[in-house]
């Protein structure tokens, strides 16, 4: 499969804004995570290699949860005072896929459509264990778009356990070699 180029420094902007910054990487890595998501084949999706290991599917639902809080954390914000509800995990793959590619351009949307200082108003969110704390915007998408980076290389390594071809991440792999 072919990959995207990053800009090279002639084609970048003098000045970049913190949202241009952010959207660039979260577009490039959503495309990767997509790579591996759509290269994870489906009959395998209860994959679970440890028992206290989520199934492949549950994993891969993390993707469109996390962009769900994104969502929430650009919008609403959080309600603190009860505990979340979150959704059942769809059926297939198929739909969880779908689901994460929702749930990606509503957030690309919202944020394209933010002023660079509303990326620095807060939100209330975990800052540690048990511990609500204000945290800007930019920096809550920041670590959501890390997690996200995190829970792909997980699902990488299920992909290789389920026999998948594991495709480039950020490099050539034994299936998607570059030269």
């Amino acid at each position: 499969m072919a990959t995207t180029a990053s800009p090279t420094p002639a084609q970048m902007p003098a000045v970049i804004s913190p949202k241009e910054q952010f959207l660039a990487a979260f577009e490039q890595e959503h495309a990767t995570t997509m790579r591996v998501l759509r290269a994870y084949p489906a009959d395998k999706s209860e994959l679970q290699p440890h028992p206290k290991s989520k199934s492949a599917r549950d994993l891969a639902f993390t993707f469109v949860l996390e962009m769900a809080f994104v969502e929430r954390a650009l919008t609403a914000g959080f309600d603190w005072s009860q505990p979340p509800a979150f959704p059942e995990t769809p059926p297939s793959l198929e739909a969880i896929i779908d689901a994460f590619e929702q749930g990606h351009k509503r957030v690309a949307d919202i944020i394209a459509g933010l002023r660079d200082d509303q990326l620095f108003e807060t939100v209330k969110f975990f800052v540690a264990p048990k511990t609500i704390g204000d945290v800007p915007k930019i920096q809550f998408m920041w670590m959501n778009l890390c997690d996200q980076i995190h829970h792909r290389g997980q699902l990488s390594v299920y992909l290789r356990m389920a026999e998948g071809k594991v495709p480039s991440i950020y490099g050539p792999t034994a299936d998607e070699p570059w030269m």
